[in-house]
């Protein structure tokens, strides 16, 4: 889906528009299509980082009834506190960098404001000029896992060593024992049945069990020992790219 979407941003057959307002008219007429995507956020962005365009699945997951709220406001303005301001952030990077988001794992609310997981991937609109003259991003929920996969079992196991283990060190050379296969094989199997790579399987558990953890008083430093990770400043750069928070500010953030 992303992939489609991606060629959508770019033109097609390359020809690129002039003006996002150009690219929008014909964005538009697909947007009755993109609104039936129920486990996909689609948008797209101006270059001050606001809404022009955005599919119903996004509209719900901010709490709206129609598209109207949402348009000409930032991610800051209209995500909770503790998530918003890290995807504006993350949008900046896009528009001012260039930079090409792809497959980032990341924490999100949804409806009931629960936690849940995504993929997101960014990507900066260009004009006929070279210009960057906006952004266009899907954000991807997380399915549940593949039981119907002939591996399933194997990679249950992995995912069951992770999720006891992940307070450690775990190499891929322990896992790929564990499920009997290369390593080339586990990254295939565990992105058909998890939709993650094997070292995102692992932080993701990382980072639910952290989630938990700074809603308690446990000191930062213990939090990110208890999840593994004893460099602290690599616990907060992880911590911040999947959330956009430092750990700190998302303590602070959540009221704890």
């Amino acid at each position: 889906m992303q992939h489609a979407f991606s060629r959508l941003a770019q033109g097609v057959g390359g020809n690129r528009p002039q003006t996002l307002e150009e690219l929008l008219a014909g964005a538009a007429l697909l947007l009755p299509m993109l609104d039936v995507i129920p486990n996909a956020a689609i948008f797209i962005k101006d270059v001050q980082a606001r809404y022009v365009l955005a599919n119903r699945t996004l509209v719900q997951r901010c709490g709206l009834k129609d598209l109207r709220p949402l348009l000409g406001k930032t991610s800051a303005q209209v995500f909770p506190a503790q998530l918003g301001p890290g995807y504006t952030e993350q949008d900046r990077k896009v528009l001012e960098e260039g930079f090409v988001l792809e497959d980032q794992l990341e924490l999100h609310l949804y409806g009931s404001r629960e936690p849940g997981w995504c993929l997101t991937h960014k990507q900066p609109l260009y004009n006929r000029d070279g210009e960057i003259i906006g952004l266009a991003g899907i954000s991807v929920d997380l399915q549940s896992a593949s039981e119907t996969h002939p591996a399933f079992e194997r990679l249950a196991a992995v995912d069951e060593h992770i999720r006891a283990n992940f307070n450690r060190r775990v190499t891929l050379g322990e896992l790929t024992r564990i499920a009997g296969i290369s390593v080339a094989q586990l990254e295939r199997y565990c992105k058909r049945v998890f939709h993650l790579t094997p070292r995102q399987m692992i932080q993701k558990v990382r980072l639910e069990h952290a989630h938990r953890l700074l809603h308690t008083d446990l000191p930062i430093t213990e939090v990110a020992l208890q999840c593994g990770y004893t460099d602290h400043s690599a616990f907060t750069r992880q911590f911040k790219a999947s959330t956009g928070f430092t750990p700190r500010q998302y303590r602070q953030a959540t009221g704890h």
